[in-house]
Order: C-alpha cells, then sequence, then structure tokens
C-alpha cells in the first residue's frame, strides 16, 4: 500500500499559505486580510486555507496534481478503484451515483428507508422506483433493512433494474448480511449502489465490521465528517466496478458540486484518511476502554436500556415505555451534553475516535437526568412496526406525472387519499417518513400528528399552521 502518512493536498495548500503572496484572486477576503473584525480572531487560522485553484493547488473537476494524489491515497487506503473527493456531503455522492446508473424511466430498486438525498436522486434522474420495505427488527425495536427474502421477491418482479440503492449501515451502526445480499444482486448483473453515510471507520480494524468495498459494492459513499475528523459536508464517494460507468459519475459530479469547491474540505479530507491509517493497536485500546467506561455509566440508569449495536461507536439509549426520546434529548442538552439525534422512543449517542477523558460530567448528569424522568409526566408509546404493510411497492404518482399536476395545500387530517407534493421528513435522521409522490393513508397521519405531539423535528414547512402540500 501506498505511504499512507503523506498528505499531499494539506502540505501543498499549507505551503502557498505561508507564502508572502499579493491576492489578485479569488475569494474576496484576500487570504484573510480583509474580513469582519470582530471575527477575524476566530477565522483567521483557517482562512488562509480558503484558496482557489491556483498554479500547483490542482482542481477537483480536472485534478492532476496534489488533489488527483490525495484522491489515490485514499483509494488506496479504502480499497477503491477510485475515489472521489465530495464537498457537497454525501448528498453529492448519492445524487452522482443514482444519475449515473440509470435514465429516465428505467428502474431502479431502492430501499424504503433510505435518506432523503437517495429520494431527490430519483426524482432528478425521473426513474421508476421500486421500493424494498425495511425488516422491523425486535431486538432494536425499529425498521432496520429489507431481509434477503424482500430482495428477491424485488430482483424476480423486476430483473431489468438498473441498479440496486442500500444503506448500510444504518444510522445507529446496525448492519446486516451485506455479502450475501451483494452476491444475489450480482446474478442479476445489477451494480449494487451503498449510502455507507456512517460507515467510513469501517475499513479500519477488526473492530468494526466490513466496508461495503470489501464486501463487493460497486459503488459506495461515505460521510467521512460523520465518523472521522472532518469538516462538515467533506465526504468520499468510491467505485470498484466496472457495472457502474466511473466517467459517467465524473459527468455528474462536475454538475452537481460547486465549480469553486471548498479547500478546507478538500484539505480535512486527505487529512482524515491519513489519520484513520495511522491510528495503532495501543490507541484502539484505550479508545475502546474508554467507551466501555462510558457505556457503563450510561448503564447506571433505570430509566433507558442501551440497545446493541454492531458499530461500537454508536450508543442507542432505549427508553423505557412512557418516555420519549425527545424528552430524553432535552434533558441531556441541559447537562451540556449534545446527542446526535432522538426518536419518538431512542437517543443516539456517537462516540469519537478518540479517549473521553473526562467521565464525570457524565456520571453526574445521568444521575440528575434519572432523578428528573422519575417526575418526567408519561407519553403515550406509538406502534410503528406495522407501518409498511407491503414488502414491494411504487410510488403511486410518478415523477413526469407531479411535473404537470396542479398542487393544493389542506390540512393534515383532511389528506388521506391525496398524494404527498412534499416529503416529511424527520431529521436527524432525514429519512422520509411519507415519499412524495406517496399517497396519504389515515395510519400516515396519525403518527406524524402523535410525532408532532412528542416534539419531534419535521424537515417540512409549516404542517402545523398551514397543512400539507398534496397532489388531488
Amino acid at each position: 500500500m501506498s505511504d499512507q502518512k503523506k498528505t499531499p493536498l494539506y502540505d501543498a495548500l499549507k505551503q502557498f499559505s505561508e507564502k508572502s503572496s499579493d491576492s489578485f484572486h479569488v475569494p474576496g477576503h484576500k487570504n484573510g486580510k480583509i474580513f469582519p473584525e470582530k471575527a477575524r480572531a476566530f477565522f483567521e487560522s483557517v482562512l488562509p486555507l480558503d484558496m482557489t485553484e491556483l498554479s500547483g493547488l490542482d482542481d477537483l473537476h480536472a485534478p492532476r496534481g496534489v488533489i488527483h494524489e490525495a484522491q489515490e491515497l485514499a483509494a488506496a487506503f479504502f480499497g477503491a478503484d477510485h475515489t472521489y473527493f465530495l464537498v457537497g456531503g454525501s448528498t453529492a455522492g448519492n445524487l452522482a451515483m443514482i444519475l449515473a446508473a440509470c435514465s429516465a424511466g428505467e428502474k431502479i430498486i431502492v430501499q424504503r428507508n433510505s435518506h432523503k438525498s437517495v429520494f431527490n436522486g430519483l426524482e432528478l434522474s425521473g426513474a421508476r422506483p421500486v421500493f424494498m420495505a425495511p425488516a422491523f427488527d425486535d431486538t432494536v425495536d425499529r425498521f432496520t433493512a429489507p431481509d434477503p427474502e424482500t430482495i428477491k421477491t424485488a430482483l424476480n418482479q423486476h430483473p431489468d433494474a438498473k441498479a440496486v440503492v442500500l444503506t448500510y449501515p444504518d444510522y445507529f451502526g446496525k448492519t446486516f448480511a451485506l455479502r450475501e445480499i451483494i452476491e444475489l444482486i450480482h446474478e442479476y448483473h445489477i451494480p449494487v449502489l451503498i449510502d455507507e453515510a456512517h460507515g467510513v471507520h469501517f475499513s479500519l480494524n477488526k473492530n468494526f465490521p466490513d466496508s461495503a468495498l470489501a464486501l463487493g459494492a460497486d459503488a459506495v459513499v461515505q460521510s467521512a465528517h460523520k465518523m472521522a475528523p472532518a469538516m462538515t459536508m467533506g465526504a468520499y464517494l468510491h467505485v470498484r466496478s466496472t457495472r457502474i460507468s466511473s466517467s459517467r459519475i465524473r459527468h455528474y459530479l462536475q454538475m452537481i458540486q460547486s465549480s469553486s469547491p471548498s479547500y478546507p474540505i478538500m484539505v480535512s479530507l486527505d487529512l482524515a484518511r491519513a489519520f484513520l491509517a495511522g491510528l495503532t493497536e495501543n490507541e484502539w485500546a484505550r479508545i475502546l476502554n474508554s467507551i466501555e467506561q462510558v457505556k457503563e455509566i450510561l448503564d447506571s440508569s433505570d430509566c433507558w436500556a442501551i440497545l446493541p449495536a454492531d458499530d461500537p461507536l454508536k450508543v442507542t439509549l432505549q427508553a423505557k415505555p412512557g418516555i420519549t426520546g425527545n424528552v430524553l434529548a432535552g434533558l441531556f442538552e441541559q447537562e451540556d451534553i449534545y446527542p446526535e439525534l432522538s426518536t419518538h422512543n431512542q437517543l443516539l449517542l456517537i462516540y469519537g475516535l478518540a479517549p473521553y477523558i473526562e467521565t464525570s460530567h457524565v456520571k453526574n448528569a445521568v444521575r440528575r437526568i434519572t432523578a428528573q424522568l422519575k417526575i418526567t409526566k408519561k407519553h403515550a408509546i406509538i406502534d410503528i412496526s406495522n407501518l409498511f404493510k407491503e414488502r414491494i411497492t411504487e410510488l403511486d404518482l410518478d415523477y413526469s406525472a407531479m411535473k404537470v399536476r396542479h398542487m393544493t395545500q389542506v390540512p393534515l387530517r383532511q389528506a388521506a387519499g391525496y398524494f404527498a407534493a412534499e416529503a416529511i421528513t424527520p431529521y436527524p435522521p432525514g429519512i422520509p417518513f411519507i415519499l412524495r409522490g406517496e399517497q396519504i393513508t389515515r395510519r400516515h397521519i396519525r403518527t406524524v400528528e402523535q410525532l408532532m405531539q412528542q416534539g419531534v423535528a419535521l424537515q417540512h414547512r409549516h404542517i402545523k399552521q398551514h397543512g400539507i402540500n398534496v397532489f388531488p
């Protein structure tokens, strides 16, 4: 393997920023010389790295120098034929994969509980999606991934599909038998596209599940900023296949990503890969020991249980009946401990790739939160285990029909029977609960009302005051 200690893009940018040069180019802050005085001290260390495509700094959309070298190092580390730096997050990668794999009117098989960016990609492509319902996993009390039988049924019914899109792992670090599923899909000569936003660290060592690339996926998107020390919006798109065209992926990345990509984000991707590659066994032992210490503290409360996870960096608290995840999140935030997300009955905490040294804060917070929950008013329990009754579905209204239909607005309680003109998406995790083009049911409405009553954030404008946009 190539020298993974190298950081070519960072080194080039740092060297350039240390020159006594005059800027007659963009960006307008002129290497940090022009900036609001009140924020100068806060930004001054990063502004000299915020460059443009100058000589020696390469071009993300036609890389031949240090960006090319940095991407090659990433491809070698992650085991890809080609790796592309993304400055628009995993969203940009998901869009590019889907657009490269299928065209308008062509079928694509998609996991129903995918991230909203996948559904945006479907709409942009004009494809005809076939959705596979996820199975409800009682061990973690939530929907996870489609079971193999559902996937096999979808393939048998739609062998002409251009690709299959899956999420691995889920937001909570849960995996499934991906190798067997990929081998099954490949028997139909269909490429497998994986949204592995939460698995950038799976290439590290035996403490983690195998990465999707190692299991045979054709194209994989990873959010470097979620689990590795990269800046927000930094992500990777890996390709290791002849089933999907790398040239088409490059074409769509040039369309989707900014023509002025952020050098600080790209540099952080170079550094994040080197950081991952440089972690030692001793450092890993300290991290894992620290995780166990924190989990032991969290496990001392009788107001929640810690659910099993395949990723040791993910800790999910299952609230006891009558306690909502939103209430739990609020109490942790009052203690200045900020979790990643809450659902109607769970709270996700994401551990970092370094030991958590000071545990007294967490210990005292757990004690106070537990005492507070003893006197908290209990809430009704939401049952979502039967939400997806049909294993294989398609949109009730396809994308071409939605383009020409007149949109109207109705109160949420009167929306049953209409087709959703906007997705209703709890965020995080950003998985649409009702899809654009899906017919709204009374079960949908009841569940959305319960989620709103319990304070779950929905990415939908003014749903309480003005209702929902629909197609008749």
